[in-house]
């Protein structure tokens, strides 16, 4: 019986996948797997705002979160996986966010859909640390070095992380290639001065939060 139970469980998630991919498709704010898009974001969002990334987001909710607090800016989660992204869209059309879009891309692409000084900032938020494979790192110098193709050359870069071994690596990193650290913080809810914006709570920062993890931030310029 358990079997039985298994397989119409994963039935279900196919189907909900498949419902979620064809939603995509009608989603204004979705770019899925497009040719290039560099230089085409003022077109897309009509106007001129700056623009932030947000490195492999998931369901997106930084994208939107940060959406709701800045008005002013346009913001761009970027992942490879639709069916996850589908959450961030969806909430940011039922909200009215006109400066939450998603697009559907490899990291390692990146620097293939923005322009030289088209962003202004990074976040990445609680990705996978990769703790045997450092070239994988979304703060490996290899993808620093993508970032830096797009970013302004005042841009900002921030890191939101339970991991103290990805916090602790790009830390040395940036002290190692004297990158401007503008800030350092191993525990932001025991911070007095915690902004709104890292007060936004991604799935898996609530679930590590659940069990103890204290989360690490690091903001700086390459």
């Amino acid at each position: 019986m358990q079997r039985k139970t298994t397989k119409l469980t994963f039935a279900a998630m196919g189907k909900n996948k498949l419902a979620r991919f064809e939603q995509n498709l009608t989603f204004k704010n979705m770019v899925q797997l497009p040719e290039s898009m560099a230089g085409k974001w003022n077109d897309f969002f009509k106007n001129t705002k700056l623009i932030t990334l947000e490195l492999a987001c998931g369901h997106g909710a930084y994208t939107v979160g940060l959406a709701r607090l800045f008005p002013e800016r346009n913001f761009i989660g970027i992942d490879r996986k639709g069916a996850r992204m589908w959450k961030g869209a969806k909430t940011a059309i039922e909200e009215n966010l006109d400066n939450a879009a998603f697009i559907r891309i490899q990291i390692d692409h990146c620097a293939e859909h923005f322009s030289a000084n088209e962003v202004d900032e990074i976040w990445i938020t609680f990705a996978d640390p990769q703790p045997n494979k450092d070239r994988k790192k979304l703060t490996h110098p290899m993808f620093l070095a993508r970032y830096k193709q797009f970013l302004k050359p005042d841009g900002i870069i921030n890191l939101k992380t339970d991991d103290d071994h990805l916090y602790e690596y790009t830390l040395d990193l940036i002290t190692e290639k004297n990158y401007e650290l503008l800030e350092n913080q191993n525990d932001i809810y025991n911070w007095d001065d915690i902004t709104e914006e890292l007060k936004i709570k991604t799935y898996y920062e609530q679930k590590w939060l659940q069990i103890g993890k204290t989360i690490k931030y690091l903001k700086f310029r390459i």
